[in-house]
């Protein structure tokens, strides 16, 4: 019977494979082979038949109804693994090591096979954006601060700042990954004891099988501080979809309806409610990323363990791990559904900006005032307030003080918001660019924003 609704309604089935009991054991198995492998070649124990434990596939049933009675799951994975093997194989599996030399080297390789899921699907979203920002880069709409009318922008200035934030996300999350994916191989408290002084040739041995740098020192567990960071900036990473999520919700009220989350045909919006169209793939966004910055305290609550170890971040992490890549396939997946779907209606922006007239450009009005017509910057500041506050628009206040100072022809002129968008076109350039360099890549082929 199925439980958690990340077996069946949320993440790919590719990250649900890598975060399955199945691989975990094998790449399990493939760690104690590394292992086996280091033993034979520092001198340590005979040449058995490391090579056998490739054809080897570990039960996971057998595995927990051997930990039932065991009641320790390493011991129980080793007992399993032992009894498929040739006895004098079988006989120095795990030597040396201790339970948290495979489960840290496990994770390690698991958040390596996830990380890659994560950053194609991420740069895809970034493409995807850059493209709708050079598309849009000239379509002028109002800029909104604390919900109110600001300054004019560009719909493709509003996508270019998504493309620097999930940017940097990217970037973060490649350095996370040199302090996290790592092999911890070190022994019962990190001293490499039970090798006699050959700990250091058999974890370099171990590294070069695996593909992982080691950790250069390590209590019985790798250091909890690189994982809360790998949580933490997966949780910032859901955060600024989040973000756009809640920008297209946003605009979809059908007060705004600027940006709009198309639905498809036949698709029910409300079960009572029959013209409803409501923006669920961004809804769905914005609520597993309030799971995904929950997951951020437990993860920091691992950081400080008992002296060399306990066992209080075990159980956590067994859920916080799989399931904060869990939750970003899923937003991702989402994002990109999203982008695919995304209606730009140019006639709602269009009919709200004539609606702000020229109330979003008092700014424009003001500097005019204070370069061209000597008035102080605060006078000027205070002059187009209060001119505002009293006629309800520019236009009408020219009836007031402010006539004193501007005609209806300069006025018309400075309220063009086409005019009035400063470097919006070079600052986008300049993000697509930045994003190409931290990515690696060339967003060459923007012809269509929705394949």
């Amino acid at each position: 019977m199925s439980v958690c609704p990340f077996e069946w309604r949320y993440g790919s089935d590719e990250m649900r494979k890598i975060w399955s009991l199945q691989n975990r054991l094998k790449v399990m198995v493939e760690i104690e082979r590394a292992l086996l492998k280091a033993l034979v070649e520092a001198g340590l124990i005979p040449r058995v038949n490391y090579e056998e434990l490739r054809k080897v596939e570990v039960n996971p049933r057998e595995v927990l109804e051997l930990e039932r009675e065991l009641k320790h799951d390493v011991m129980a994975f080793t007992e399993a693994l032992r009894s498929k093997l040739d006895p004098e194989t079988g006989k120095y599996v795990h030597l040396g090591a201790t339970s948290y030399d495979i489960v840290d080297t496990a994770w390690a390789l698991q958040i390596r096979d996830a990380l890659a899921l994560i950053y194609d699907k991420l740069k895809r979203v970034i493409e995807k954006l850059s493209c709708m920002a050079i598309e849009y880069k000239d379509l002028v709409s109002l800029g909104r601060t604390h919900g109110q009318w600001a300054l004019p922008i560009t719909i493709g200035f509003k996508f270019a700042n998504y493309v620097y934030e999930l940017t940097r996300s990217y970037e973060r999350l490649r350095e996370t990954e040199r302090r996290v994916v790592r092999l911890k191989m070190s022994g019962a408290v990190g001293t490499m004891a039970a090798w006699g002084g050959k700990g250091l040739l058999i974890e370099k041995i171990v590294a070069e099988e695996l593909g992982l740098e080691p950790h250069v020192i390590s209590t019985q567990v790798a250091p909890r501080d690189g994982f809360a960071e790998l949580i933490s900036n997966l949780a910032i990473l859901s955060s600024v979809l989040d973000r756009f999520a809640l920008e297209v919700r946003e605009l979809s009220r059908p007060e705004i309806s600027e940006i709009v989350e198309g639905v498809e045909k036949g698709q029910v919006g409300s079960s009572t409610m029959p013209h409803k169209a409501n923006p669920i793939i961004s809804e769905k966004i914005s609520g597993l990323a309030k799971v995904a910055r929950g997951l951020v305290v437990s993860e920091l609550e691992n950081v400080p363990l008992w002296h060399e170890r306990d066992l209080t971040n075990s159980s956590s992490e067994r859920i916080i791990i799989p399931h904060q890549f869990l939750i970003l396939d899923e937003q991702l997946e989402s994002m990109l559904k999203l982008l695919r779907k995304l209606i730009v209606n140019r006639d709602a922006i269009r009919r709200n900006l004539e609606k702000a007239g020229c109330v979003n450009l008092a700014e424009r009005v003001m500097v005019y005032l204070t370069l061209r017509k000597g008035l102080a910057r605060n006078d000027a500041h205070k002059l187009v307030m209060n001119s505002v506050r009293e006629y309800g628009s520019l236009e009408e206040a020219l009836k007031g003080e402010l006539g004193k100072y501007l005609s209806e022809s300069e006025l018309k002129e400075l309220c063009d918001p086409t005019t009035y968008l400063g470097n919006v076109s070079e600052i986008i350039d300049r993000t697509i660019r930045y994003a190409e360099e931290t990515l690696g890549v060339r967003f060459n082929q923007c012809t269509d924003t929705r394949r």
